[in-house]
């Protein structure tokens, strides 16, 4: 479970968050939508500890992620974040950039961490890319590998922030299929998109962001059907 209160984040002079609430159920999915700089992704570096915040509070699974004796790396073992770029180590096959972080972060041993990573890459589709590097995958199997890399963690929450944009549009369905198994297998997950198709078909609700604050949020239903929010609406117009 994720609680989010009144949380406020700027960098300088800049208001990024102005004073967001957020709960997120254990196995929901929630998809956050909304203009570029709006703060989405933003609110993902937040709830993982990456950054900062001025005001309120966030909690994951009842651990205060922003309390001044919250141990971040463990709190990070529950909290699998996946971002625009999969950043994977070159030199190092599609296996071992899996089973590293088990191994150092986790203490697994080698087979124990082999085990774990064979069983996650399995997951996603890429059993046959083991022995691989990463130069030698397309986007959508290496941002494919960077989910396995985060579920190896074994996290109760996942962060997704913008999976599919820096993806060819042919590779963007498979990307989205791994994320709407990790839903259908109740796994609680934040989704920062802009496919629309995907908020619609997959969440429980999406939150509409604009300015730094959620000035929505609803079933997609709603949202998509019938959308309270002048500015709501505005914003779909434009992306539909």
């Amino acid at each position: 479970m994720i609680e989010i209160e009144g949380v406020r984040k700027s960098f300088g002079a800049l208001d990024v968050l102005r004073g967001v609430d957020l709960g997120v159920a254990k196995g929901e999915v929630v998809s956050v939508i909304g203009g570029s700089g709006s703060g989405k992704s933003t609110l993902l570096t937040c709830i993982n500890g990456l950054e900062p915040i001025q005001a309120g509070r966030i909690a994951v699974d009842g651990t205060e992620v922003h309390a001044r004796g919250t141990d971040l790396n463990r709190l990070r073992r529950k909290v699998g974040i996946v971002f625009q770029q999969w950043n994977a180590f070159p030199h190092l096959t599609v296996l071992e950039n899996v089973t590293l972080a088990p191994r150092k972060v986790l203490g697994l041993s080698r087979a124990e961490a082999e085990a774990e990573a064979i069983r996650q890459l399995t997951h996603v589709g890429l059993a046959d890319k083991l022995s691989v590097y990463p130069s030698r995958l397309s986007g959508g199997q290496q941002q494919r590998m960077a989910i396995a890399r985060a579920l190896a963690m074994q996290p109760s929450v996942m962060l997704f922030d913008e999976v599919t944009s820096a993806l060819d549009p042919q590779l963007v369905g498979e990307v989205l299929d791994t994320l709407k198994l990790l839903a259908s297998e109740g796994m609680t997950m934040i989704c920062v998109t802009h496919e629309m198709a995907f908020a619609r078909d997959v969440s429980h609700r999406v939150a509409f962001f604009h300015q730094g604050v959620i000035a929505e949020i609803g079933p997609p239903e709603q949202i998509f059907g019938a959308p309270a929010n002048p500015e709501t609406r505005k914003f779909l117009s434009n992306v539909r």
